[in-house]
């Protein structure tokens, strides 16, 4: 059966590929299985060149696969490029990982006690399509370093970008098997790869609805899961914070990647005394959000992935906004920078839109900030903006968030743990924290008597 892939910006078709069902999805886990004795006993040093190869390999063709992304996400060129310039630094980081993943002795009666960190075996990991070859380095990174061999599943809508990346891994000289993509849908692909006995573990990014299927098929075989899942973040803006510098900031917190992102500080709260400013604030600085033709270097934000994406958005958009945006006209899932106000009961602010939609709310205190802030399912990423130091670690310890920013919105580093709390998921990609899920603590007991 053919896949069609589109470009969302213009609908038209930029490829068809032959799409994989179960007997592919096992002959991939099946290759996978068979490289990975070889694989786990290349030596750290040898491990290390390799990954360091791929990352100078994407640094080479960085602009062909940033115009792949751009053209298969409907993402801005220079948004892309970006993007891609981490996917390098990510692997740069794990080759300089490798030999700093390591066990410990500890100190017993009666002999020497020590730990080893073993590879898990097969890992499959599931990508979405919002940032495909990110995510892809996100996983591909830490599970290559530790010595697994991997099936990567990328989004059926955007697998352009994952399907070029696996031609510089071979280039790269890490062995064939070691990393095999599969491309088709999630409900066939990517269930097979969650109950399949030979895959060890999945990493998986998705929607929370999804990751809950993920969890509920990886208990047959007690497969270790990684899930990086849903977000509803806040960004608490305190009457004392540089008004300016939050507003301005604000709605690429929201309206990157034409808010198709699980970190978008989509609840905007503001204490009342600077409401009335920061709103007028925010709406200018949106108002300058260059929405258009993703290949133009200019661009902020481009389209959604799809027109059904496009009709989601749109239903959580009722009555009058404070700011709706402008959009071209034409082909492309265009969808405006909208601004609402709402209080933290409405849809608009309990559901994760997904689209570029900012919901502004109003909180009278610290505690009423906490308190609305946490009043969420979810728990991935947030912002606080205040100039009071005490206030701002008080608000931060307070939040039941995996990652928070105090004074910009800057969420991801390859240096530093990303993950939720609550059913924003479990388990950190990224930093050395990312490994610990893709290897195992073998303990081993040597007797001295």
């Amino acid at each position: 059966m053919a896949l069609t892939v589109i470009n969302p910006a213009t609908e038209e078709t930029i490829a068809r590929l032959d799409e994989a069902g179960v007997e592919e999805t096992d002959e991939a886990v099946g290759r996978a299985r068979e490289a990975f004795p070889a694989w786990r006993t290349v030596t750290p040093t040898d491990r290390a060149r390799l990954l360091r190869r791929l990352a100078t390999l994407v640094e080479e063709h960085a602009e062909e696969l940033a115009r792949i992304e751009s053209h298969n996400v409907g993402k801005p060129i220079s948004g892309a490029r970006a993007e891609v310039a981490m996917v390098a630094q990510v692997f740069h980081f794990y080759a300089g990982a490798v030999d700093k993943h390591h066990g410990e002795t500890i100190p017993v009666a009666g002999g020497v006690d020590m730990t080893f960190r073993e590879p898990l075996g097969v890992v499959g990991l599931i990508v979405p399509w919002n940032f495909p070859l990110n995510i892809s380095s996100w996983k591909l990174g830490p599970a290559l370093a530790c010595g697994n061999t991997v099936v990567l599943k990328p989004a059926e809508l955007t697998p352009l970008s994952a399907l070029r990346l696996a031609e510089l891994v071979l280039e790269s000289g890490i062995p064939e098997g070691v990393v095999n993509v599969v491309v088709g849908p999630g409900r066939v692909v990517g269930q097979r790869l969650v109950e399949h006995p030979d895959v060890a573990k999945i990493g998986f990014t998705g929607s929370t609805e999804v990751g809950r299927g993920v969890m509920q098929g990886a208990a047959g075989t007690i497969k270790r899961v990684t899930l990086e899942l849903g977000g509803k973040s806040a960004n608490l803006v305190f009457a004392d914070a540089d008004l300016e510098r939050a507003a301005t900031a604000a709605p690429y917190a929201v309206f990157d990647n034409a808010g198709q992102d699980c970190c978008a500080r989509s609840r905007i709260l503001v204490e009342r005394s600077a409401y009335d400013r920061f709103a007028a604030l925010l709406i200018e600085a949106t108002r300058k959000v260059r929405v258009g033709n993703p290949e133009d270097d200019a661009t902020e934000m481009g389209p959604l992935i799809s027109a059904q994406h496009r009709e989601t958005v749109a239903s959580f958009v009722d009555g009058d906004a404070l700011f709706r945006g402008q959009t071209p006209t034409g082909r492309g899932f265009w969808f405006p920078c909208t601004i609402v106000e709402a209080s933290n009961d409405d849809r608009v602010a309990r559901e994760e839109v997904f689209g570029p939609v900012a919901a502004l709310i109003p909180f009278t205190d610290e505690d009423e900030a906490i308190r609305i802030a946490n009043d969420t399912p979810y728990g991935l990423s947030g912002s606080i903006w205040t100039e009071n130091g005490g206030r701002a670690l008080r608000v931060a310890r307070a939040l039941e968030t995996g990652v928070l920013s105090i004074n910009s919105n800057s969420s991801v580093r390859p240096t530093t743990p990303f993950g939720g709390f609550k059913q924003s998921g479990f388990g950190r990609e990224l930093g050395l924290h990312a490994l610990e899920g893709y290897s195992e603590v073998k303990n081993v007991f040597v007797s001295t008597e």
